[in-house]
C-alpha cells in the first residue's frame, strides 16, 4: 500500500474476506461494511490469489476449512505475495499450525469482539 493511500482522508480500509460458503460470506461482508470497511469477498483459492495481486488490501480474513485447502495453508501462499499484510484466521476449528497466520479468532466470539480485533489489526497495519 502506498503512503498516499494510507494518508488519504476518508480512506476506507480494504479487507479481503475468504469464505467458501456464499451465505456466510455475504453476512460477514455486510457486518464489515457496516463498520466502514471496503470488502472484497472471494470463495476460491484462485479468486484469493488474484485479488491479492490486484488490490491494496490492508488485512485478510480467511475461514480455515475451505474446499480443497485450509486457511492456514492458503496463508502461506498469501504471505509469499504480500508478507506484510496481516492474516486473520476466523474459524470454529483450531488449526494444527498457525505459522503464516497473524491472528486466530474463534467463530464463537461475539461480533463486537471480532470487530474489535479487526479494528486493532487494521490500525496496526495502517500506522
Amino acid at each position: 500500500m502506498s503512503s498516499f493511500q494510507k494518508e488519504t482522508v476518508g480512506f476506507r480500509p480494504l479487507i479481503l474476506c475468504i469464505e467458501d460458503n456464499p451465505t456466510y460470506l455475504v453476512l460477514r461482508k455486510k457486518v464489515l461494511e457496516r463498520e466502514g470497511y471496503e470488502v472484497i469477498g472471494v470463495t476460491t483459492t484462485d479468486e484469493t490469489l488474484k485479488a491479492i495481486h490486484e488490490f491494496p488490501v490492508c488485512a485478510i480474513i480467511a475461514d480455515h476449512m475451505l474446499q480443497g485447502t485450509t486457511g492456514a495453508e492458503l496463508a502461506r501462499e498469501m504471505k509469499k505475495i504480500k508478507p506484510d499484510v496481516p492474516i486473520i484466521l476466523f474459524s470454529g476449528t483450531v488449526p494444527q499450525s498457525l505459522n503464516a497466520v497473524d491472528v486466530y479468532v474463534n467463530k464463537g466470539e461475539p461480533t463486537a469482539k471480532f470487530l474489535g480485533i479487526i479494528r486493532a489489526v487494521v490500525q496496526r497495519y495502517r500506522s
